[in-house]
């Protein structure tokens, strides 16, 4: 196999992880957290979303936590961005990549982000465009590329036209999400042979969700096709509050016991990634999903 010798792991434990748990971490909290992640050797944290708070509670406190954390060369600090109104508040807290959401599905957009496909693109024009203008990166996330929980499978033309209307506004990258954690290796294989006809493996980012315990085989489909860049979260927090049934995102600390593993590089050391993990399962007061938190909790305990 022709495993790329180096990946890049994009952590978004701070914004898709805590936006759907139970507990409201308080700012302190958060912003230790995040503390704890850039010393970690992750070159890439999604810190926050600035969302209304009426839809993502958990995350009220945005601007509070993207101005208080201790900003580390070398580490892009990323948040989700809805509309113009989120932009201004990102700008002012200064991050330094703007991530802009849409999904694949007309009834997950719906229910995510309250308009119709069509009408969402000229919203994300909007914040694209803008955030170039302010010297900053934009990022594409697209849900619900492998199934969604409303409408069952999505048709592939439907992600090539997203992607295209994405890379169109100035998007550099695409993440592309399973959602509802019900792609399979050999979907992600069909997915990826398709999409890389057409746009280059340094392109397209995966964002998988361990629902049905598929999301490491995956992973390891997506580096057959050529993929090198994967976002996860600490201990697999996380979830879709707009899916019935999404469970936690594929768990950092399993990407990388893999990726080590399999001796591929990350930069990341796994012993602070660990204390990341224990730190955050403390405060949430939730149990972690992931495989190897349980192994170091037990070694501990």
């Amino acid at each position: 196999m022709n495993w790329p010798k180096s990946v890049t792991i994009k952590e978004v434990g701070p914004r898709d992880g805590l936006q759907n748990t139970k507990s409201v971490l308080s700012t302190n909290d958060k912003i230790n957290w995040i503390n704890q992640l850039s010393q970690t050797g992750l070159s890439y944290i999604e810190i926050t979303s600035f969302v209304h708070p009426k839809w993502i509670p958990m995350l009220a406190d945005s601007l509070e936590v993207a101005k208080g954390i201790s900003r580390v060369d070398g580490v892009t600090y990323a948040a989700l961005v809805p509309n113009k109104r989120g932009l201004e508040k990102a700008l002012d807290a200064n991050v330094d990549e703007i991530s802009v959401f849409i999904s694949a599905s007309e009834t997950h957009n719906e229910r995510n982000i309250n308009k119709s496909i069509s009408h969402t693109f000229p919203i994300l024009q909007g914040v694209t465009q803008e955030a170039i203008a302010s010297h900053k990166t934009v990022r594409g996330y697209i849900s619900t590329v492998f199934g969604c929980p409303y409408e069952g499978k999505i048709s592939i033309s439907k992600v090539l036209h997203i992607c295209e209307k994405l890379f169109e506004m100035g998007v550099y990258e695409i993440s592309l999400g399973d959602t509802i954690g019900v792609a399979t290796p050999k979907q992600v294989e069909q997915v990826l042979d398709t999409l890389l006809d057409y746009y280059s493996a340094d392109s397209l980012a995966m964002h998988f969700h361990n629902t049905r315990g598929t999301a490491l085989a995956n992973v390891n489909a997506s580096l057959i096709s050529g993929i090198s860049k994967f976002d996860s979260s600490i201990g697999g927090l996380g979830g879709c509050p707009y899916a019935p049934g999404a469970s936690g995102n594929l768990a950092t600390d399993d990407l990388l016991y893999m990726l080590e593993a399999m001796e591929i590089e990350t930069g990341v050391n796994k012993n602070k990634i660990h204390r990341a993990a224990l730190f955050i399962q403390e405060k949430t007061g939730e149990p972690l999903s992931s495989h190897d938190s349980k192994i170091v909790r037990n070694v501990l305990e």
